[in-house]
């Protein structure tokens, strides 16, 4: 099969799309080869969290992948599946009173008609269907359950958890949509894998450098292990790699990189710091047990949270006509 006939059965996939699944492939089989010899060696050590944490990544990888061959549609209604189960985990977790848990039913509701405003591009509403319609329909449909005890901390858990899962994730899903109507030369997946590796990456870096070189706490009460060593080393590392991939998969040059670069790398730590704050108000380690080695599915895309609404706006000021 030639790259023409490849390119004209997958529209999503680009040469820049082709060969960034391709490193990130060889990227992860080389972390798994490097766990495999490492466990085999010291089969007492804690390899074997590592590589539930890699089995996790195999399966995340392989699902991105089937949907990245399909069609637009189908990326976009992965992200709104993402949306759901991040809003039903934190729904887990957060104190909530029975007598709400129709109200509730409606910010699921919000979730598709969300995802219906990326899908068609309608961009206006988009923006402020949730922070705005449902701002002010959601507060009704609690006063209709007729109590208010806990009225005040119900009210603002419950919205902020649509805004987080429902509305913050679906930027993601945009940068797709905002892709392809400005015709980059990565295709409509570009930017959104840039902001997903970027995130990564930071994530990692944080945790790598602070793991070495940490002595300085930050927020020793929310997060032990964040320290301003693995804060900066992790947004050197973080710019460094925005400034690499940047040219192939973004329309970026290295000054509008280095901004990205530092921007998702400040995001993505409070993305971070402000769900671990969360966890610990409502007294739970993880969100759910859907990754292993991970916890829940918030547990991963904590950063992504901050990091795909502030990615966003850069783009949509620099490139927007």
């Amino acid at each position: 099969m030639s790259k023409d006939i490849l390119f004209h059965w997958f529209p999503l996939l680009t040469p820049p799309i082709f060969w960034a699944f391709c490193g990130f492939l060889a990227l992860l089989f080389a972390f798994q080869v490097y766990v495999w010899v490492q466990g085999a060696s010291r089969p007492q050590s804690k390899f074997g969290d590592l590589q539930k944490r890699l089995i996790a990544w195999w399966y995340i990888f392989g699902i991105f992948a089937i949907v990245f061959l399909t069609r637009q549609w189908c990326l976009i209604l992965l992200w709104m599946g993402v949306s759901f189960l991040a809003l039903h985990e934190y729904f887990q977790v957060i104190p909530k009173k029975e007598e709400h848990k129709r109200a509730r039913l409606w910010l699921y509701i919000a979730i598709p008609i969300q995802y219906f405003f990326v899908l068609t591009g309608y961009y206006s509403l988009f923006l402020i269907f949730i922070p705005v319609y449902v701002y002010l329909l959601f507060p009704i449909r609690m006063i209709i359950a007729g109590t208010t005890n806990g009225f005040l901390q119900s009210l603002g858990s419950h919205f902020w958890g649509v805004m987080m899962a429902g509305y913050a994730l679906s930027y993601t899903a945009y940068l797709v949509v905002f892709s392809a109507n400005m015709n980059f030369r990565a295709g409509p997946l570009g930017l959104m894998l840039f902001l997903l590796f970027l995130t990564e990456i930071n994530d990692a870096a944080q945790y790598m450098w602070g793991k070495l070189f940490g002595k300085h706490k930050i927020v020793p009460k929310i997060s032990p292990k964040k320290t301003v060593e693995g804060l900066i080393g992790g947004m050197v590392t973080c710019t460094i790699f925005s400034v690499i991939i940047a040219p192939f998969l973004t329309p970026l040059n290295i000054p509008w990189a280095i901004i990205a670069g530092i921007l998702m790398s400040i995001g993505g730590f409070l993305g971070d710091v402000t769900l671990s704050a969360l966890k610990r108000d409502v007294k739970v380690k993880d969100f759910g047990s859907l990754l292993p080695g991970h916890g829940g599915l918030l547990d991963r895309i904590d950063s992504l949270i901050f990091t795909a609404p502030l990615f966003f706006h850069l783009m949509f000021w620099k490139f927007s006509p």
